[in-house]
């Protein structure tokens, strides 16, 4: 299989679909996949088409068509558009009955695309009504081609710009009278399939109602709007058609103007006429759920959940004068009230809108007016909360009950404020007060009131201390998931606790009681105390000696490493505030529980690490970590912290992990975090570790490349580059990561395959630019490093392309003229670097804006021009932008201009008379959509 044929290619598929052996299998499939990538791919695929020999191969020939037309329409030259279209118009006009459906979509989605991007194709949409629409058998393709055509006109493979995109929406309008037309003739004839033909003319006019292509005049008074509204009303309808009826209202609705302006006569007629209809479901929605037919019912939870989205900023307009949507949210709460939580979480996106603008308006009036909604959404999740009756034990994580119980928790913190915190908390304690609550309402109280708790306000003192005193209260028989609840929500009430210090004690005994069983309280009692621990810091000093012994006996309790290391944050914020002669013993116990375990690891010979147990290595090094980070006593500068001594100790400890475990990346980078927070905490007094770590450091990356030490390098430069005895030193440790680092990245596809290292190193070069500028731009590594920076400047991952970004913008920083004595010794070499690179950096940074990178990260990129602009003046700045400019394609692979030289202009203009980046980013976001 050396020279593409029909014949061979037709042997390659029947290899890889029909054949037995799995190796020729995939050699077939890697041949085909560069058979599909080469020029001869067109016309044999076209070829193969035509002669229809079988299923595999017409599925692949169109398959290849359309990847061709997507990814490769720059390989034809424009005289050729014409008889491809001319083909591909042909094998749709030969679809039949028996025409697979997959091979009716590829070839749909190639004719669409084509249509796209062919700009000398003027009236597509027509041409296609007229080719096709007299033949029976082409009507089904001919409404699949209609469908996908909208779809596609934002595909980001196409990249048609937004030139092309105008224009097309123009054919698209111009059409829609015709293409209306069309469909409604094909909901009249009797010589189709009626379901077939319905489902399909639906679907195609939801594709054409989302781009707004109707005008409003047409689109309630047609025949498909009534088919789908009839078809809604009706409990016979088959589910597909009441999905595509469904998908059709919902496009409907998109069309109403969501805007905060009046609507003239005709539009608010249309939507008045659209809301009364939508209405008119509320008796079907009733039906499905007598007959427990929850796919439509979760059909007309989307409708009247869209329909409140569509009159958004109606229902907000005035709290005087309601407007007459008000209705749609009694509609939305009818499915919130549905026995099947699923229909409720439909609705959740609607809630949270409302309940954020309610909180940017911050109205009373207009907040009151939701307020009786808003109780009845938080009783109907009351009841969506509740435990199944016969369910022991608690709810296992991560099923769909629990998922969902999570987006509640967030859903009642986001709309709590509208009927307050206190009430909802008495409301739910009212019911917990009810006589013969059963054990579920009870746990779903407590659940609902937990995520409003810290919103009370401490000095509550009606409602929470008969709550807090049953919970102490409650006995062994309790159910346990009711136990488990209330003890998350002691600790969700511990501002509340911290100002009631009489309860500590009570609360402490409760809660080390949990801690100590075996029935799976202890999590919940492990996370409260931690919350405690948290809230009352310094009314916990006195039970110190209690705390280190919860760590010392941690793995005796029934709790997974995170709660155990959250508790011994907990703990480590208690020792902060103890006095310094109690601070060091008891800080090096309880770091010595973990480094202790950690040594044996260390010395033991053999053994593999299994991840997330003791036997892991990093399972000791995060409870270590949590315990440094957290320990954050106020010590003076001329006194030695309580840390120093402890890090001198644990060094020899933390080098022997590194040299034993260096070819494990996570632990490794769980390492060099401790190294991280433990520098941090101590800063220069860290002094002594700087030297053994760096030699260390830099042989270790040498031969494994672990981005996690160039970031322990930033750090080690943010602490000890501004002591003039310490730069030189760090300066060698640059120079030793730059070979390795540029030898991993100018390997095939090195800064895609490697988008940490590329964030870490230019992270550590922009602290070396923050901390001492003058040494690294005076030296010869900068110039390497500019370089590399400019071919990074086109890598699509958002941390790693802004610390590239970073790295320009704190060196051209020092570029700029101001009085500041490190300026004036910085600036002359900045403004060299400029001149000499300035155009290749303008150059890169606009092919990366418009061909690879997101448009949330061109920010950063505006900021760098922005930048360079303050350093080489306008003048230089001028022929920069123009020669980058000049560089980009002025036609797409369709023929279609890109860009204008008029937009061209406009873009450079912008540019060099911006003031702020902001003003740069948004013409940057503008140009670049041209390309897209």
């Amino acid at each position: 299989m050396d020279t593409y044929s029909v014949d061979v290619v037709y042997q390659a598929i029947s290899a890889l679909f029909q054949g037995n052996n799995p190796k020729e299998q995939e050699k077939a499939n890697k041949w085909l996949q560069d058979f599909q990538k080469s020029i001869y791919s067109w016309t044999i695929a076209d070829e193969l088409l035509h002669q229809k020999r079988d299923l595999h191969a017409n599925y692949f020939a169109a398959q290849t068509m359309r990847n061709k037309i997507q990814n490769s329409f720059s390989e034809l030259p424009p005289h050729t558009h014409e008889s491809l279209r001319d083909s591909l118009i042909t094998h749709i006009g030969q679809i039949d009955e028996q025409t697979d459906n997959v091979i009716v979509t590829q070839l749909s989605l190639a004719v669409a695309d084509l249509a796209l991007l062919m700009a000398s194709w003027r009236e597509p949409i027509n041409d296609l009504l007229v080719t096709l629409a007299p033949h029976q058998c082409a009507i089904w393709p001919l409404l699949e081609v209609l469908k996908v055509l909208p779809e596609e006109i934002d595909s980001r493979y196409l990249r048609l710009g937004a030139n092309r995109r105008e224009e097309v929406h123009k054919q698209l309008d111009a059409s829609a009278e015709c293409v209306l037309k069309f469909l409604c003739m094909c909901l009249q004839r009797e010589d189709l399939d009626q379901q077939r033909v319905w489902n399909a003319a639906l679907r195609t006019y939801s594709a054409w109602l989302v781009i707004h292509a109707f005008p409003v005049s047409h689109v309630y008074n047609n025949a498909l709007t009534q088919l789908s509204f009839r078809l809604l009303s009706l409990p016979e309808t088959t589910g597909k058609l009441h999905d595509n009826a469904t998908e059709c209202v919902c496009a409907l609705l998109s069309c109403i103007n969501t805007r905060q302006d009046s609507a003239s006569e005709p539009e608010s007629s249309f939507e008045a006429q659209i809301f009364g209809a939508v209405c008119m479901l509320e008796t079907p929605y009733h039906l499905s759920v007598a007959h427990e037919d929850t796919d439509k019912t979760i059909n007309y939870c989307r409708i009247f959940t869209s329909l409140c989205d569509a009159f958004f900023y109606d229902l907000l307009a005035d709290a005087q004068k309601p407007h007459y949507s008000l209705k749609g949210l009694d509609l939305v709460l009818l499915c919130v009230g549905h026995f099947d939580y699923e229909v409720a979480e439909i609705t959740f996106h609607l809630w949270y809108k409302l309940s954020e603008d309610l909180f940017q308006r911050n109205e009373d009036k207009l907040t009151a007016l939701f307020r009786p909604h808003i109780e009845r959404l938080i009783s109907a999740l009351f009841r969506h909360s509740q435990m199944e009756s016969d369910h022991d034990g608690l709810i296992e994580e991560n099923n769909n009950f629990f998922d969902f119980r999570r987006k509640v928790s967030d859903l009642i913190k986001d709309v709590a404020f509208i009927v307050g915190s206190g009430a909802c908390f008495k409301q739910m304690f009212h019911i917990l007060q009810a006589p013969e609550t059963t054990w579920e309402s009870t746990e779903a109280a407590l659940f609902i009131m937990q995520n409003v708790a810290k919103n009370i306000l401490p000095d509550e003192n009606e409602v929470i201390p008969k709550v807090v005193e049953a919970i102490l209260n409650m006995s062994e028989q309790t159910h346990i998931a009711v136990r488990y609840t209330a003890i998350l929500l002691i600790g969700e009430l511990c501002d509340w606790i911290e100002n009631h210090p009489e309860s500590l004690e009570a609360v402490l005994n409760f809660l080390l009681y949990a801690l100590q069983q075996k029935n799976g309280l202890a999590p919940a009692a492990a996370i409260a105390l931690t919350s405690i621990c948290s809230a009352c810091r310094q009314k916990m000093v006195c039970h110190i000696s209690g705390l280190v012994e919860i760590a010392r006996s941690l793995d005796s309790f029934q709790i997974n490493n995170d709660v155990a290391i959250g508790l011994l944050k907990g703990i480590s914020l208690i020792l902060t505030r103890l006095p310094r002669e109690q601070l060091q013993p008891a800080l090096r116990e309880i770091v010595g529980f973990q480094l202790q375990p950690l040594a044996q690891l260390v010395d033991s010979t053999g053994g593999s690490v299994q991840k997330g147990e003791r036997t892991d290595p990093v399972y000791w090094i995060d409870r270590a970590c949590a315990i440094i980070r957290h320990t954050n006593p106020d010590v003076p500068d001329n006194v030695e912290h309580p840390t120093v001594a402890i890090l001198n100790d644990a060094w020899q400890l933390i080098s022997r992990v590194m040299d034993k475990y260096q070819s494990d990346l996570r632990i490794m980078e769980r390492t060099c975090r401790l190294i991280r927070y433990g520098i941090r905490m101590v800063r220069k007094q860290a002094m002594l570790l700087v030297e053994p770590l760096i030699k260390q450091m830099v042989v270790l990356y040498a031969v494994q490349h672990h981005s996690c030490f160039l970031y322990v390098g930033s750090i080690l430069v943010d602490e000890f580059a501004k002591s003039s005895e310490c730069i030189g030193g760090l300066l060698e440790m640059l120079q030793a990561f730059i070979e390795p680092t540029f030898g991993l990245l100018q390997m095939e596809n090195g800064l895609k395959n490697n988008p940490d290292t590329v964030d870490d190193f230019f992270r550590l070069a922009s602290r070396y630019l923050d901390c001492c500028p003058h040494q690294l731009l005076q030296s010869s590594l900068i110039t390497p490093i500019f370089q590399c920076a400019l071919i990074a400047c086109s890598l699509d991952h958002r941390e790693a392309n802004s610390s590239v970004m970073k790295f320009f913008i704190n060196l051209l920083v020092w570029g700029r003229s101001n009085n500041h004595s490190r300026n004036a010794e910085c600036r002359p070499l900045v403004v060299e670097l400029a001149n000499q690179h300035g155009g290749a950096l303008v150059m890169n940074l606009i092919q990366a804006s418009v061909f690879q990178l997101h448009s949330y990260m061109l920010v950063d990129v505006a900021e760098v021009l922005h930048e360079l602009k303050q350093v080489v003046g306008n003048e230089r700045m001028q022929p920069f932008l123009a020669q980058a400019l000049e560089a980009l394609p002025k036609k797409n692979s369709g023929g279609y201009v890109t860009a204008t030289q008029q937009q061209l202009d406009e873009f450079s203009s912008t540019v060099l008379r911006a003031d702020t980046t902001k003003a740069i980013s948004q013409a940057l976001k503008t140009f670049t959509r041209l390309f897209r």
